[in-house]
């Protein structure tokens, strides 16, 4: 009984590999093979006689998500940023964000000179609470930022209703959500703009980078200005050898570009994320239906989603099981029962050792802004919660087959029985 779990020298309940990620798409070497002999590796590089990868990509990923505009960017932090300053959020302003996410959720308001204001999520879907919202608006709040997380899609019905009745901006935050769908529309075009990540782990990655779409001609002009050092792309083509970015003088902005390699290794992803996006769905189904057997309870989505994206496969231990240990423990037990990565969910932000604004010099702003951006002047008892008894698999495992997910049950399951002889 001593050794019956893996991580206390027991037999593990699997020792094949898993899938690997990221997992090229069939033209990608092509893609990259053709700008490292194009002359051009910048969309801030001379125009050689044929479209950038980066408008290739921006038109591509424009069409994916059913709207008019699509801006490339550095990472879904410079993202952020950009959307937020575009819609002229500034110093000592409020942006509303949700407390259970990644760390970057705060930092980028915090980078703008703005305060976050953290609120508390659904406890079945982990997304913003829109009666958490509402709780915390006050004259100074901006916007609102709402962040699609894991696998579920906000409650973006009352999200809106709410931005809308108090006249402000609602970004979403799809890092983790590409394809994902709410009443038939894409994530990321239910509001003012959306904002991507394609980051190493996300569902469509170039390693690094980033987008804001937005429907909003306007507002599209404005975030070009602010990721090029304020300028924007030439209405009218250019000359060969010439430069297709325009200095108008309209806004000032920073250097937060894409490069070419990781567009066009965007373009080449985007084709086959649908397919990986429905492999994944239909692992994650199945593998609801073998933890609810063992007593997990799976991340929801709210009742307005019609196609989600896995991202990452959540799930809350078992009613009265396992509470004598926290969720770190029992993901490292399953972790050495599957011989991968089985972590708990995020921390809340406002504990999370990722985010001190006093550690940095620039946020010290006075006395007055640094008492409003203290971390620990929020309260967030469901995400303290979620962050007790959530573990969470990285979509990597659900590009496998049906008995990769029963491998991840037998795992689980396990752990839950001999979940007596956990510490910590």
């Amino acid at each position: 009984m001593t050794r019956s779990l893996a991580v206390q020298g027991g037999s593990p309940v699997r020792t094949r590999p898993w899938p690997l990620w990221p997992q090229p798409a069939p033209g990608a070497v092509r893609a990259l093979e053709g700008v490292l002999t194009s002359g051009r590796w910048s969309i801030s590089g001379p125009y050689r006689g044929a479209p950038s990868q980066e408008r290739r990509f921006a038109q591509a990923f424009a069409a994916y998500n059913g709207v008019e505009h699509c801006v490339p960017a550095a990472s879904g932090t410079a993202s952020l940023m950009l959307a937020m300053e575009a819609c002229g959020i500034g110093a000592g302003d409020e942006v509303i964000v949700p407390g259970l996410s990644w760390v970057a959720s705060g930092s980028t308001v915090l980078g703008i000179n703005a305060v976050p204001v953290f609120c508390d999520v659904d406890p079945d879907t982990l997304c913003l609470d829109p009666a958490a919202v509402e709780s915390a608006l006050t004259e100074r709040t901006k916007a609102i930022v709402v962040v699609h997380l894991y696998s579920a899609v906000a409650a973006m019905d009352a999200l809106r209703a709410l931005a809308d009745r108090h006249g402000l901006p609602l970004l979403e935050d799809c890092a983790q959500a590409h394809g994902a769908e709410y009443r038939g529309v894409k994530v990321g075009a239910l509001a003012t703009a959306g904002t991507f990540s394609m980051q190493h782990s996300k569902v469509l990655t170039s390693g690094e980078g980033g987008a804001v779409i937005t429907r909003d001609a306007e507002f599209a002009r404005r975030v070009e200005h602010l990721r090029a050092d304020g300028r924007c792309l030439a209405g009218q083509p250019v000359g060969d050898g010439r430069m297709e970015l325009v200095e108008t003088g309209e806004l000032m902005g920073s250097n937060r570009c894409v490069s070419e390699f990781q567009a066009a290794l965007l373009v080449e992803q985007l084709g086959v994320l649908d397919e990986q996006n429905e492999r994944r769905r239909r692992n994650a189904a199945l593998l609801d239906k073998l933890l609810a057997d063992e007593g997990y309870r799976p991340q929801t989505t709210s009742e307005g989603t019609s196609t989600r994206t896995y991202y990452t496969y959540a799930a809350r231990l078992p009613e009265g099981e396992l509470t004598h240990v926290d969720a770190t423990a029992v993901g490292e037990a399953l972790t050495a029962e599957l011989g991968f990565p089985v972590a708990p969910c995020y921390a809340p932000i406002t504990r999370n050792r990722l985010y001190d604004p006093r550690s940095r010099g620039r946020f010290a702003l006075g006395v007055q802004h640094e008492s409003r951006i203290d971390p620990k002047r929020f309260e967030l008892p469901v995400c303290e919660e979620a962050a007790r008894r959530t573990v969470t698999v990285h979509h990597a495992a659900l590009l496998g087959d049906e008995s990769d997910m029963h491998d991840i049950a037998t795992a689980f399951g396990k752990v839950v029985r001999h979940g007596a002889l956990l510490t910590g």
